[in-house]
């Protein structure tokens, strides 16, 4: 179990056992509650998975091994665009720890269920920083490494140990280190790997060739763990963060004021999804990254394109910055609207359509920014 006992916030109930003869399946049930955009589809069943047994029970059972499988989180990075056939996996295992020190890191575990921003606060609570930049992010912690989030100069890789998931096909459990899970901008060998096609687990119909590739679409990611650096060093290269740093007087912040700064400057840009009529998925576009040739392209035609250069070579452009400048700020389509205090936000009041309602919205932006500044903006929460 680890180091015990060495402070009083240490939790050990990760690997608890618990009955899964309470386990219910729920039949006909709005998923309105399970996902931030507020979209009112209906599952054909669900299962809150309170503990590993949940899942292996559900895998031993032949009502389920022939049907699609949908893996809910926090439900804050998924539009839901229509009603769910199959079963619904709402992910609820719980728990977090240290696990274990080294002479410079310290290494500390959370449950998949563990809500993301709650779990931040709690390392900071126990005396190790580290993720404090990653503050305010919804979610919860098994769904961070599906899209390796990242904010204000920090990505979850940059912090991550290792993880544990359950296949789906076979219920054989796995670890993988952060080379296996192929983190890149948003994105991991679990992006686009939540649904899994109907009547089939996904790969059923193929040899496994590709090793952890081949997860996609049917791994259960049941805990993480995280490397945090017992030498605190901020990271503030980040604008916003700076102007707060100026305005302290250049003072370094220590990692609960940082925390405090990441959460406060969230807040005055970003929706709190759970503000009705403010239902939404946090950002909706990726920022687009372009090659040099492509940059000067489009920078010789649009010079005050906001930009940032990236270690790799290629050059980021804003993606909020675009959509303002096609004039969609602010802008509605039916009861879908563009954030009025950041761009990349789409926003929605909730109901049967709303995430066919949000994801139009999308598509009419995609093709404004697209014919003026040629430039495809991807989505990046998954589409239902």
């Amino acid at each position: 179990m680890g180091i015990e006992g060495m402070h009083a916030g240490v939790e050990s109930t990760l690997a608890g056992g618990c009955d899964n003869s309470a386990m219910d399946v729920l039949r006909n049930v709005s998923l309105r509650s399970f996902n931030t955009l507020g979209a009112d589809v209906q599952a054909q069943a669900l299962v809150q998975v309170a503990c590993e047994a949940d899942i292996h029970a559900l895998l031993g059972d032949a009502t389920w091994r022939d049907v699609p499988i949908l893996i809910l989180g926090g439900g804050s990075n998924i539009v839901l665009t229509r009603d769910v056939p199959g079963l619904v996996l709402s992910v609820a295992l719980r728990g977090r720890r240290l696990v274990r020190e080294t002479e410079h890191l310290r290494i500390v575990e959370a449950a998949a269920g563990e809500p993301w921003h709650d779990f931040v606060a709690w390392t900071l609570d126990n005396g190790w920083p580290g993720l404090e930049n990653l503050a305010g992010i919804p979610g919860t912690v098994g769904a961070a490494p599906v899209q390796n989030i990242g904010a204000y100069g920090v990505e979850l890789q940059d912090r991550f140990d290792e993880l544990d998931y359950i296949d789906l096909r076979t219920g054989q459990t796995g670890t993988l280190g952060a080379a296996e899970c192929g983190f890149g901008y948003r994105q991991s060998i679990f992006r686009y790997g939540t649904w899994l096609a109907e009547g089939k687990r996904a790969g059923q119909e193929e040899p496994d060739k590709q090793g952890a590739a081949s997860l996609r679409g049917h791994a259960l990611i049941t805990r993480v763990r995280f490397a945090l650096p017992k030498v605190y060093q901020p990271v503030l290269g980040y604008a916003d963060i700076e102007q707060r740093l100026l305005a302290a007087g250049g003072a370094e912040p220590d990692a609960r004021t940082l925390f405090d700064w990441v959460c406060e400057i969230r807040s005055a840009k970003l929706p709190d999804p759970r503000e009705p009529g403010l239902g939404n998925v946090g950002s909706f576009f990726k920022n687009p990254t372009v090659s040099e040739e492509q940059f000067q392209h489009i920078i010789g035609r649009h010079p005050h394109l906001v930009h940032y250069r990236l270690g790799d070579g290629t050059i980021k452009f804003a993606a909020a910055w675009m959509i303002d400048a096609c004039g969609w700020k602010a802008q509605s389509m039916g009861p879908a609207r563009v954030y009025a205090r950041h761009a990349i936000v789409l926003v929605h009041p909730g109901g049967p359509a709303a995430g066919a309602e949000v994801l139009a919205l999308a598509r009419a932006i995609q093709a404004s920014v697209c014919e003026r500044f040629g430039v495809v903006l991807e989505i990046e929460p998954v589409v239902v």
